[in-house]
């Protein structure tokens, strides 16, 4: 279910918004020039496919928010749809793959209907590439950078014009678009002004999957130097959103009832450390208004937006949002001072999401991460002891370029050591553009394949035995969704014994259960009767 809620309002002259250029300022939505209206006017029903991590899914989000907010309407698929808007993946091969595979589907559906129109946008969209995505993508009509995202629905106004038009100002002039005519495709790069996806997030409406969990994102880009990943070159530098903006969103989900907020970012460990002075101050007032203290220099971190937030009350005192949550992390930047606001900070949930990508050290010097096998150790013993019990999950990449055999087994051995309770791994892609792509790529891709088996086989023995754990033991489940119903069958390791309901646990534990569907939606104590190595399963107690 869709739910629209308000994106606050950041545009020049907001309270919060930081001292910087003001941003572009994208048109009102003209019908009378859109692309994809019928003789009637009557604008398109749209369909937005999502790939990747969590980022995206909350970009895709706000775009489908600005399409309703702009009169369109949400197809119930491709085939029944007027716009594709494709919101890309570019961190592994097979993410864009799965684009490249459907062009014949889309070329058919433009065939079927030709005022379909398809949009690409996401991190495969980098503006030195639009010449390369065309050749790529021939289907697409127009491409958008994630940055360019809030620009949507005026781009769409746009699209089929053969001249450049300008966006808030004249043509080719500072903040206009440039258009290239290419066949049917139409490239659109824009001059950048600083700061824009932070400071200029459309104003308008989110169009939220649930009602229950939302996505609020911090920070955006990332400055961090992993020689194998693509981001930085997709999403930018980091752009850290003002404080008190936040605060405010954050208070409007708790309003709206939301039970569970992840804080977002392709490194929200280091949110905060780009605001210019005047609003590390602001920051500072809202602590000490919440009674908290902030680091030395009264730089609203990471470890200050958790306190704000968890300061957030009920008129019965309890915390206004029971769940925060926080994705992802940087080893390097994952401190003393944000421990212990995790430790101390009753709403924030006892799990966290901390990649390791190897255990060699070598490796990890290849990778530019930053850090060595025994100081990521180290962090997971200091989290451990400041907070009894957490549930770590990570992300490994296997048969990076010199990666030996004696070096994937001491990512094994870290693996053991550490115990995560979930591992997210995949085979090493070389992603053009990267440092990465000048190292030789010398582990073979049946090796590639060989490894990442091998590590799947032992973090799944380990998973097992980390829920095994849990039998017998009560845990609080905030109950998400009801699964189809079924005789048999399994469902995260676990015999399917006509548990309905789905939620988890503040451990970020997958739990099913029994019960009627007016739960979904409610946190509730489970006993745990059965586990499996994905999943748990339980008993509701009275």
């Amino acid at each position: 279910m869709r739910q629209l809620l308000p994106v606050l309002d950041v545009s020049p002259g907001t309270v919060g918004a930081p001292a910087a250029p003001a941003p572009r300022v994208a048109p009102a939505l003209d019908v009378g020039v859109v692309e994809f209206a019928t003789e009637d006017t009557v604008l398109p029903r749209f369909h937005v496919w999502t790939l990747g991590c969590q980022m995206n899914r909350s970009d895709s989000e706000e775009m489908a928010g600005a399409l309703l907010s702009s009169g369109c309407s949400e197809a119930a698929g491709m085939d029944d749809a007027d716009l594709i808007v494709i919101n890309s993946c570019a961190i592994r091969e097979t993410a864009e793959q799965k684009i490249i595979g459907r062009m014949g589907v889309f070329g058919r559906l433009k065939a079927a209907n030709p005022a379909l129109r398809v949009v690409l946008t996401g991190c495969s969209v980098r503006a030195d590439e639009n010449v390369d995505l065309r050749r790529r993508y021939p289907q697409i009509d127009l491409f958008l950078r994630p940055d360019e995202e809030p620009e949507l629905t005026a781009r769409l106004g746009l699209a089929g014009l053969t001249t450049p038009g300008g966006l808030g100002g004249t043509p080719g002039g500072p903040g206009s678009a440039r258009f290239a005519r290419v066949g049917r495709g139409t490239a659109a790069t824009a001059d950048r002004l600083p700061g824009t996806r932070a400071a200029a997030v459309a104003t308008g409406s989110v169009a939220r999957g649930s009602d229950i969990s939302a996505w609020l994102p911090i920070i955006y880009g990332c400055d961090k130097t992993c020689t194998y990943c693509i981001v930085p070159f997709s999403r930018g530098p980091e752009r850290s959103r003002p404080f008190d903006q936040i605060l405010d969103e954050a208070r409007s989900l708790a309003d709206a009832g939301y039970q569970e907020v992840t804080l977002l970012g392709q490194n929200v460990n280091s949110y905060g450390h780009d605001l210019p002075p005047e609003e590390r101050f602001k920051g500072v007032g809202e602590q000490r208004r919440l009674g908290r203290d902030l680091d030395l220099r009264g730089r609203p971190d990471m470890a200050a937006l958790l306190r704000a937030i968890d300061g957030l009350r009920t008129a019965d005192g309890l915390p206004a949002i029971p769940r925060l949550r926080f994705v992802t992390s940087h080893p390097w930047d994952l401190t003393d001072r944000l421990i212990a606001a995790i430790a101390e900070c009753p709403s924030v949930c006892e799990h966290l999401h901390l990649p390791v990508q190897s255990g060699d050290d070598g490796v990890l010097r290849r990778m530019g991460r930053q850090y060595t096998a025994e100081a990521y150790l180290s962090l997971v013993e200091r989290l451990r002891s400041a907070i009894p019990g957490i549930s770590l999950s990570t992300d490994v990449i296997c048969g990076f370029s010199g990666e030996s055999e004696r070096a994937f087994e001491n990512t094994l051995a870290l693996l053991q050591r550490v115990g995560f309770d979930q591992v997210f791994a995949a085979a090493f892609s070389v992603r053009p553009g990267t440092p990465a792509a000048r190292l030789v790529d010398d582990v073979t891709p049946a090796e590639k394949r060989a490894r990442l088996n091998r590590l799947l086989d032992l973090q799944e023995r380990i998973s097992r035995d980390r829920n095994a754990a849990w039998l017998g033991r009560t845990t609080e489940v905030l109950v998400d969704g009801v699964r189809p119903e079924r005789a048999h069958g399994h469902d995260g390791g676990i015999e399917n014994a006509g548990e309905r309901l789905t939620g988890r646990n503040r451990e970020h534990r997958l739990v099913h259960l029994a019960g009627l569907p007016e739960l979904v939606g409610r946190r509730v104590p489970v006993i745990i009767e059965r586990t499996g190595p994905y999943a748990l399963a339980g008993r509701l107690l009275a």
